[in-house]
């Protein structure tokens, strides 16, 4: 199976996730980051972080995402959104949606910012605001959701599944589409940081399996992009339900609602920490450069573990001789948290391959 038509080699720089601050007003219970709300040392300033986007350019064009922490709370934030939008780098951003005002979508426009992406992990304040771990944290986002749909600033809704929203998950997708949302992401718990501690909400094999196809199910029936993220046997899903049903799979869509590979953790995705440290994703906790150190370049080009996972042939278990490993992958984080080895089989896949390629 190669990769679909138009992306190229496995490396093809796609999207950066960069943890511009690890500061945050909210206190959600999955978070990876473990962030509070206060300042931290050794962020990257202004002068670096302009560094950073230069050096991203000269790798590629990918789309950026300006996440954190709670980005807004970075002073420079919207400087640096205007200088990797002067660079001709895609910026997207990742609020969580409290601190949206009238004032901060204007800047969020003027400096360049394409789409934002804010978390809804229920359909009712009360599940919302106790996963996110703040009181009225549900209906400051859909507040600060319908300012940024005045002004007409494209969003996505995110959603975290676990075991205490997943019955909630075809009324967050019916409350996106009453947003005005232009895509709908899901996104399958990851237990690390925080999400160590609510290991017991992940969601086992066969619910993840029922959910996935659950929202292929809705392909034909929402007018939102969907894409389902830390979640790659989608990608298997989409191809097996796809041939069922006598369906071309569609990978003409681009940018954040790219449907192309399940797993892209060091292939078209990397993470890159508040203080510079690069990683092949946020949830895999393997350092594999850092930019305060080496070039972004160096990184991306010369990782041990970037280019260990650029070829599937490495993988292990049932994923390495998976005839889906080139679509899918299995989550390297979820296999690392449960094993110590990020080339492991996914843990969470009811899938058994039918031969050995």
């Amino acid at each position: 199976m190669n990769p679909p038509h138009g992306h190229g080699q496995a490396n093809t720089l796609r999207l950066v996730a960069w943890e511009t601050t690890r500061r945050c007003n909210l206190s959600c219970k999955h978070c990876r980051a473990v962030a509070e709300d206060h300042p931290y040392d050794n962020e990257l300033d202004t002068q670096a972080s302009f560094k950073l986007l230069d050096q991203i350019k000269e790798v590629g064009d990918p789309i950026i995402i300006l996440t954190g922490g709670e980005p807004l709370l970075r002073h420079d934030i919207f400087d640096i959104a205007a200088y990797g939008t002067t660079l001709g780098l895609r910026m997207v951003m990742a609020p969580n949606g409290t601190l949206i005002t009238e004032e901060t979508t204007k800047k969020m426009k003027d400096s360049g910012i394409k789409r934002i992406s804010v978390s809804l992990d229920g359909s009712t304040p009360e599940t919302h605001d106790e996963f996110r771990g703040l009181k009225n944290a549900f209906n400051d986002s859909i507040r600060g959701i319908k300012i940024a749909k005045a002004a007409g600033l494209e969003f996505q809704i995110n959603t975290t599944i676990t075991k205490t929203n997943l019955d909630q998950i075809p009324k967050i997708l019916s409350l996106a589409e009453n947003l005005g949302a232009v895509a709908h992401h899901i996104f399958l718990l990851v237990p690390t940081g925080r999400g160590k501690y609510i290991i017991d909400s992940e969601i086992n094999a066969k619910e993840y399996e029922e959910t996935l196809n659950w929202f292929y199910d809705q392909r034909d029936k929402t007018s939102l992009q969907l894409k389902a993220t830390c979640a790659p046997h989608y990608y298997r899903i989409l191809r097996q339900r796809a041939k069922k049903d006598g369906k071309k799979v569609n990978f003409e869509t681009h940018g954040l609602d790219a449907v192309t590979r399940g797993c892209l953790a060091g292939t078209g995705f990397c993470f890159i920490s508040h203080v510079g440290r690069v990683q092949t994703c946020g949830f895999l906790d393997v350092e594999c450069g850092n930019i305060t150190r080496q070039t972004f370049k160096d990184v991306w080009e010369n990782s041990h573990v970037f280019k260990t996972l650029r070829d599937f042939n490495n993988l292990e278990g049932k994923c390495g001789i998976c005839e889906y490993k080139r679509v899918c992958g299995g989550c390297r984080a979820r296999a690392y948290e449960a094993t110590g080895d990020y080339l492991a089989e996914e843990p969470l896949c009811s899938y058994q391959p039918h031969k050995i390629k």
